[in-house]
């Protein structure tokens, strides 16, 4: 077939509704002159076709066009698609008035039919549309008898807009909304009746033949949210959620999807919400480099730079997959930025330099480190080549080019370190502070606890174990920890970098310590199976460097609050410049020979508070006590 052909084809139906609102305007027109003038005793001759008629057709089927009434579809026609009428009939008749006006004077136009026009012919137009997706949500209704029978928890706009969604994929069959609401009890949506309370979900799924559950609550909070999956899996049934319109907006989901319910959905903490002004007034048209940038966290701040304005992003990885898969996706998403991959280690002076003169960075996010606490213990060296050692090449490097902000990862474990890794960044922390001057580079540190989802963290592990069929395996019933998902940390950091302070320690709240018992039991119930029946929960004790809570803050760092609730800002103890070169100095030696010895030992010497765990610590002498309050564990 001919091109013109299928484009004629294709226009066909368009074609169809044009001449069905041509040919309404038409009838609307004639039809009330001819009943204005039929009571008169000598009515005036009304030609079916005139100037005059072609005229208020040529202006309204103008405006029909301009005001885009054949963008739409009748198949989803809806209130909006009227109002859109209504502005054209409006329009059609200001511009017929106009018309007229110039032509004849407005010569036998009777000034009741003008009245009337816009009223009749919006009927005319609006009732055929509407009739034709009635009759076209029957037949699919019809059609999904034998389709999957769902219940909907939430009678909001969410569940509103989900039915219509699910009637057009005619696959399933919404059968009733649950909600606590009383206003709603017995009321219908979309035809679809409040069949009772979310607490009587059991019975009714029951009632019903329901085959699977809906949460459409994208507002709900997680203390709600975690009612509502209780009672979902006290039925047995699988369920899904209506995902939050900020998962939407930021890809993590897409518009329409039921996305399954994920444990930072029940963590209990509040949406954060960024000031993106100030980061966007920030970080906007800046060139930006990322070190780890094929990390968990280094690969999340690529993106939330790309998205809020950065003109360039430079990727420093030392793993050539990660980088390159990195790289890909910022080039798939934001495809008008300008990268700049580095495969290198960041720790190697020449990598480094490399990566400034071709990014020429105003922000450098130093992301780069091991972070695996077990595992450092036995590895010293590595743990203090790659936090310290590579933090202060950077660092340094950053200084000497001239670098606007430089952005120190860092986490809890630095405060009151117990472990190799939080000795080692809190080392790091005291090196960005020796190499701060009011007049060159800030140095920003910004310290937040376990990430969910980061690679290796204890989430993917429970996912793998419970994949496999168990056990589970959590190292104490009493081991609590701080949790934060990876946009919301890396916004944060994006934020405490935007507040603008030359030389500072800011500490993410992370809300309240999070059992690791019951983010396992959690876990497993969210993959439809009961902890201890289908899936065991195995103890196996605190692994080397673990200790049972985790603290955010130093009782020597006086804390004071930023303009932004969730970031708490530090005043960093005091160093001594010269005391931290030189025990950066003396780890680059013993590392160099490899001497575990020599590198426990400055270790220590350089971090006086680091009292790995099962010693004591020395005796604290009098003074002044600095006391917070207590965070309890909540239930999630």
């Amino acid at each position: 077939m001919s091109p013109w052909r299928d484009r004629l084809r294709t226009a066909m139906p368009r074609l169809a509704v044009i001449a069905h609102d041509l040919a309404m305007v038409w009838v609307v027109w004639q039809g009330l002159h001819r009943l204005r003038f039929g009571v008169l005793p000598n009515p005036p001759h009304l030609p079916l076709w005139s100037t005059e008629v072609v005229l208020v057709l040529a202006a309204q089927g103008l405006v029909f066009w301009w005001v885009g009434l054949y963008r739409g579809l009748w198949r989803f026609a809806s209130v909006p698609d009227l109002w859109n009428i209504f502005k054209a009939c409006a329009l059609g008749l200001f511009a017929i008035v106009l018309g007229l006006f110039l032509y004849n004077r407005l010569d036998l136009v009777s000034r009741s039919v003008l009245v009337l026009y816009p009223l009749v012919l919006m009927g005319l137009l609006g009732a055929p549309r509407l009739l034709y997706r009635a009759f076209k949500d029957s037949r699919m209704e019809r059609s999904s008898k034998a389709s999957v029978r769902i219940l909907i928890l939430g009678a909001g706009h969410a569940g509103e807009a989900l039915v219509r969604d699910l009637r057009r994929f005619g696959t399933y069959q919404p059968v009733g909304f649950l909600d606590d609401a009383a206003r709603l009890r017995g009321t219908k949506l979309q035809g679809v009746p409040v069949l009772g309370r979310v607490r009587d979900l059991a019975e009714i799924a029951r009632e019903t033949a329901a085959k699977l559950l809906v949460i459409a609550m994208p507002s709900a909070d997680a203390s709600a949210l975690q009612t509502v999956v209780a009672a979902c899996e006290r039925t047995g049934l699988p369920f899904r959620m209506v995902p939050r319109l900020q998962d939407v907006l930021e890809g993590r989901s897409l518009p329409g999807e039921l996305k399954e319910v994920a444990i930072e959905d029940l963590l209990g903490r509040k949406p954060v919400l960024p000031d993106w002004k100030a980061i966007r007034g920030w970080l906007g048209a800046r060139s930006v480099l990322v070190t780890g940038a094929g990390g968990s966290i280094g690969s999340e701040l690529c993106r939330q730079c790309a998205r809020h304005g950065a003109r360039r992003i430079a990727l420093v990885e030392i793993d050539e997959l990660a980088l390159t898969t990195t790289e890909a996706a910022l080039r798939r998403d934001f495809p008008d930025l300008e990268y700049i991959p580095v495969l290198g280690d960041c720790g190697d002076p020449a990598v480094i330099a490399h990566a400034l003169r071709l990014a020429e960075p105003e922000a450098v996010f130093h992301a780069a480190a091991y972070k695996q606490v077990p595992l450092l213990e036995a590895q010293l060296r590595e743990a203090v080549r790659n936090n310290v050692l590579s933090t202060h090449t950077v660092a340094t490097a950053c200084r000497d080019a001239g670098v606007g902000t430089f952005v120190l990862i860092s986490t809890d474990k630095a405060v009151d370190p117990v472990n190799v890794l939080g000795a080692t960044k809190r080392l790091a922390e005291m090196a960005c502070q020796a190499l701060a001057d009011q007049r060159s580079t800030r140095f920003v540190t910004v310290r937040f606890g376990n990430v969910l989802d980061s690679a290796g963290s204890v989430v993917p592990l429970f996912r793998e174990q419970i994949r496999n069929g168990g056990p589970v395996t959590v190292t104490d019933p009493e081991v609590t920890r701080f949790f934060m998902t990876i946009p919301e940390a890396c916004q944060l950091i994006l934020q405490a970098s935007a507040i603008g302070t030359h030389e500072a320690i800011y500490t993410l709240d992370m809300g309240e310590a999070v059992p690791i018992r019951l983010l396992a039991e959690q876990m497993i119930r969210l993959a439809g199976k009961q902890p201890g029946r289908d899936i065991a929960v195995v103890y196996t004790g605190l692994r080397p460097g673990e200790k049972l809570h985790e603290t955010l803050f130093h009782a020597d760092e006086r804390y004071r609050p930023t303009g932004h609730p969730k970031i708490l800002q530090a005043e960093p103890r005091e160093v001594a410049a010269q005391v931290i070169e030189h025990a950066i100095a003396q780890l680059r030696e013993a590392s160099a020979r490899y001497d575990r010895e020599a590198l426990a030992e400055q270790l220590r010497a350089a971090v006086p508070e680091f009292q790995p765990v099962g010693q004591h610590p020395p005796m604290q002498a009098s003074g002044t006590v600095v006391a917070f309050p207590a965070r309890h564990a909540r239930k999630i």
